[in-house]
């Protein structure tokens, strides 16, 4: 067999590589932070010429921005999915707040960090950012509206609600990178305090026995940026 018939069956269609090159760039931001995604280390790893990253991405930044909003699409999809049909509004959120805790979330939690520090200098990474931040605003206040129209929340402003929970959750998470071993209960438990008082539930709630159903608890920020990156990839095949 003629190498240019190997070449062409292994050839990689545009989508396939731009996604194979966001994926690439989102693994080494979870693991090493965005400082390390050039296009010199994303073609290590791809074990391609620096030329073909960047014959994608002309400007390094693009792939940055790129590749944190994959990832931060993939916490989002993973943590409090858009579609809900296996459990109800309290089980979802009790399942974000168990999720969201861990070394799994530590590794997103200072992406996040990472992300917001540089965005003050970079304008395509500070967009994504924010896009990101209104995307998770988004999708908890859907959440809270359906728990309120079912009556399992009480609310008069689910957007206040959940700004509230997410703002807490972010405090939190800035200390990815500190020992947290003497943090008192009450301080570990604040973002589920919060929620059950914005939501007028009885305290315990979200962290009793049983309160997550049946839902699957695993998280793995690396993967769910690969699913994101997936999913972006066949939607722009399909003009979704």
């Amino acid at each position: 067999m003629s190498s240019s018939v190997q070449r062409k069956r292994i050839r990689k269609s545009p989508e396939a590589r731009r996604a194979e090159i966001v994926a690439t760039a989102a693994r080494i931001a979870l693991a090493e932070g965005l400082e390390c995604v050039t296009l010199r280390r994303v073609a290590e790893e791809l074990t391609v010429r620096p030329g073909l990253i960047s014959h994608y991405f002309p400007s390094v930044e693009d792939l940055v921005a790129e590749a944190f909003a994959m990832a931060a699409t993939g916490e989002l999809d993973s943590l409090l999915p858009a579609e809900r049909p296996d459990g109800t509004p309290v089980q979802y959120l009790a399942r974000y707040f168990a999720l969201s805790s861990g070394e799994a979330y530590d590794d997103i939690s200072r992406l996040w960090i990472n992300a917001r520090h540089l965005s003050r200098y970079r304008p395509v990474l500070r967009e994504r950012v924010v896009r990101m931040e209104f995307a998770s605003d988004d999708r908890l206040e859907a959440l809270i509206r359906e728990g309120v129209g079912l009556g399992e929340f009480r609310t008069d402003d689910a957007r206040s609600a959940a700004i509230q929970i997410l703002v807490v959750l972010d405090g939190l998470g800035a200390h990815a990178n500190s020992d947290r071993t003497d943090r008192p209960a009450v301080v570990a438990r604040l973002a589920l305090t919060t929620a059950e008082r914005a939501l007028d539930l009885p305290h315990g709630t979200l962290d009793a026995p049983g309160a997550t159903g049946g839902l699957p608890l695993d998280f793995s920020p690396a993967e769910a940026a690969e699913a994101a990156v997936d999913r972006a990839a066949a939607d722009a095949l399909t003009g979704t």
